[in-house]
């Protein structure tokens, strides 16, 4: 069984911090389907922020820790219903010629020129794969690494926990994987190595990114933005619909109490309002300031941020 990918430096014995920066240093499975715009977690702004190191390690999930505790499982049970047999790759890998194209994948098939992509789950998941259907973003994850190894086969092997597990096949396909290669390459040379962010999202994370990158103005400093009239127009007519919405809920809310009066719950077909006696806890900050002075000033914590506003010109 051959394969055209060069063998990097060896898993097993890579400590956590230098795995992080080996993916770093190029384009890895996981990039592949928000590169292209398929995957609904992660956009493109995200995995520039990620290779260029602008934040912070992710937060290790409980579905992130289920993926890797059940993976082993995934790959016994595909050989079980299979009849094949798989092994690991101990090694990074990366494409013989683009070498920014690289692969950590779960499992390889023995005596295939074919890999085994290990997924776990929820059974909230509804994806059709017992008819057949691979989510876009697992398609885009398996074809990346068929570029990486040369092999014209993928398989998928899906636990829906509590529910079921499903076998899938994915062949190469030439136009797929042209157009995959095309947009990983552009987005690792145009934006990647020329230190050019792509249009950023709405995510929390893009926001944190984007403070990291450009954490403090310059007095003064006057950029010209008539290129973005239409994105600020928008903006501000968002912001109205905001303003508009949050008045409307506000009277809906009201319009409720009004009805419930000293009730706590209240119910409708289908709907259940409760308006129940709740409490808070928190410092009394202006008390603290004047009968504890020293104490206010030892724990006073200053921040500093950008403050952004739009607004128009009278």
């Amino acid at each position: 069984m051959s394969m055209g990918a060069l063998r990097l430096a060896k898993t097993g014995a890579i400590s956590r911090p230098a795995w992080l920066e080996s993916r770093r240093r190029g384009i890895g499975g996981s990039d592949a389907a928000a590169i292209v715009g398929l995957n609904p977690y992660v956009s493109p702004f995200q995995v520039y922020c990620d290779k260029m190191g602008l934040l912070p390690e992710k937060e290790d999930t409980e579905a992130m820790r289920q993926g890797r505790d059940f993976e082993g499982y995934v790959a016994r049970r595909f050989m079980e219903s299979t009849g094949k047999k798989v092994r690991r790759e101990n090694y990074v890998l990366a494409h013989p010629e683009r070498d920014f194209l690289i692969a950590n994948v779960d499992r390889l098939v023995v005596g295939e020129r074919a890999g085994l992509e290990c997924k776990t789950t929820s059974v909230y998941n509804r994806t059709d794969f017992e008819g057949g259907d691979v989510p876009p973003q697992y398609y885009a994850q398996c074809l990346h690494y068929m570029l990486v190894t040369g092999f014209p086969k993928w398989y998928l092997a899906v636990l829906v926990l509590n529910k079921g597990f499903h076998v899938l096949e994915m062949d190469w396909h030439e136009a797929d994987a042209a157009a995959l290669l095309n947009a990983e390459a552009a987005f690792w040379e145009n934006h990647v190595l020329k230190g050019v962010p792509p249009e950023p999202d709405g995510t929390p994370r893009a926001g944190e990114a984007l403070s990291k990158l450009y954490p403090n103005s310059s007095p003064g400093a006057a950029v010209n933005l008539c290129a973005k009239e239409k994105e600020i127009r928008r903006l501000l007519d968002v912001k109205a619909d905001i303003k508009g919405l949050e008045a409307e809920k506000a009277r809906l809310e009201n319009v409720l109490k009004a009805e419930l009066k000293e009730g706590e719950t209240g119910v409708a077909q289908g709907y259940v309002v409760e308006w129940k006696n709740a409490s808070r806890k928190g410092v009394d900050e202006k008390r603290l300031k004047d009968g504890r002075p020293d104490v206010y000033r030892e724990f006073l914590k200053e921040t500093s941020y950008r403050k952004f506003t739009v607004k128009e010109m009278g």
